[in-house]
């Protein structure tokens, strides 16, 4: 459908121009005919401009339908290139060979008035009765020697001023065709593109999606499975946490951005379902805007950190904690996690992250959303874990 409205735009662009062309000989004839009014309207002349403009035409309706596509769509630039210069020698071989008076000579007009004298005349005059005529120069050409029965052969080839002039305006004319054909040739693969890149782009966010959902899911209903036999008072309340988490994942997940509001609740539900299963030795301490400013940021942004934290931040062997803090400052949104770190387990929070859906996946969002307009910044120290994110409000 755009290819198709690319074309009408192009043609449009040809139709416009060449009834400017042939419609400027009638203009300027009227023009003339207001001025002198006893001349009247030259037709003729008119007309010898149309043929001449007829040619022109022609030519640009073979090198627009059959020569230009060789280069704008085939990219075949030897055989463009030939079949032009083939065009050109042609055209100045046919403007050559058109009789016509308005052909000027390239020697130019004769300097300060003086007369020239006419050409030789190919054979000699005849001679008045009783008198000799004067030999023919054994030098002269064949076609001119004056014997009885020598053939007279054409003349050379004659280029013009107007000849020369001609070939310039056929160059033009077929430049602009092909830079106008190359224009919408861009444009079009332009857009075609920016399509292709939309389409990856949303391809990849929604492949992204669905590594954070199962990996989301599975580390929510081992919670809840682990406090069905200690506290089934607890696990029920886990289990409406987790209805609000999953609409939340369903209705906002799909979306590629949401209200930053609907975010920080999620972010709120998580943290209290995760409340529930720790003990008072883990100190959570969250610090979340109250009111958040009409701005979106893409769903399940956060919550690979602030899941990795829990994982990693919290053991039943030593006091444990975990900072979480979101604010927005001068049309950006500042993420800050601090957890404490486990020494049971020997390894570090972002070699997991690297190895598993974590960091990469955050990464690759990121830059698929923001380009180089974020920040992330994450350093695993001995005792401490600490992630701090920035990026801009839309």
């Amino acid at each position: 459908m755009k290819q198709t409205i690319h074309k009408h735009k192009e043609h449009l662009i040809y139709l416009a121009f060449w009834l400017l062309l042939f419609t400027a000989p009638v203009m300027t004839g009227y023009i003339r005919s207001i001025n002198a009014p006893v001349q009247g309207m030259h037709w003729h002349e008119v007309f010898e401009v149309w043929k001449t403009l007829a040619l022109f035409l022609a030519i640009f309706l073979i090198h627009n339908f059959f020569v230009a596509p060789l280069l704008v769509k085939r990219k075949k630039k030897t055989l463009y290139f030939a079949t032009v210069a083939a065009i050109t020698v042609v055209f100045i071989i046919l403007q050559c060979q058109r009789p016509g008076p308005s052909r000027l000579p390239l020697q130019g007009p004769s300097p300060m008035g003086k007369q020239i004298a006419p050409p030789p005349l190919p054979y000699p005059p005849s001679a008045p009765n009783g008198m000799k005529s004067q030999p023919v120069p054994a030098n002269r050409p064949p076609h001119l020697s004056g014997k009885p029965g020598a053939p007279i052969g054409k003349p050379p080839i004659d280029v013009g001023r107007n000849d020369i002039i001609g070939v310039v305006l056929l160059l033009s004319l077929l430049g602009l065709n092909l830079g106008v054909k190359l224009y919408f040739k861009n444009e079009e693969d332009a857009k075609v593109m920016t399509a292709l890149q939309q389409q990856s782009l949303e391809q990849q966010l929604e492949y992204l999606k669905y590594q954070i959902n199962p990996h989301f899911l599975m580390n929510t209903l081992n919670n809840i499975h682990a406090l069905v036999d200690i506290d089934p008072e607890q696990a029920k309340e886990l289990i409406v946490i987790m209805s609000r988490l999953m609409r939340h994942m369903l209705y906002e997940g799909s979306k590629s951005l949401i209200p930053l509001q609907r975010e920080v609740d999620f972010l709120q539900n998580y943290i209290e379902l995760m409340r529930i299963r720790y003990t008072d030795q883990v100190d959570i301490t969250v610090e979340l805007p109250s009111t958040t400013p009409e701005a979106n940021i893409p769903p399940l942004l956060f919550i690979t950190f602030v899941e990795n934290a829990f994982k990693h931040g919290v053991s039943y062997r030593q006091q444990s904690f975990i900072r979480i803090k979101l604010s927005t400052d001068n049309n950006r949104l500042c993420f800050v996690c601090t957890n404490s770190k486990r020494h049971d387990t020997g390894q570090h929070q972002t070699e997991e992250l690297q190895g598993g859906v974590g960091l990469n996946n955050i990464r690759q969002r990121l830059s698929l959303l923001y380009g180089t307009n974020y920040s992330l910044k994450m350093d695993d120290g001995a005792e401490t874990y600490h992630v701090s994110l920035s990026l801009p409000l839309s």
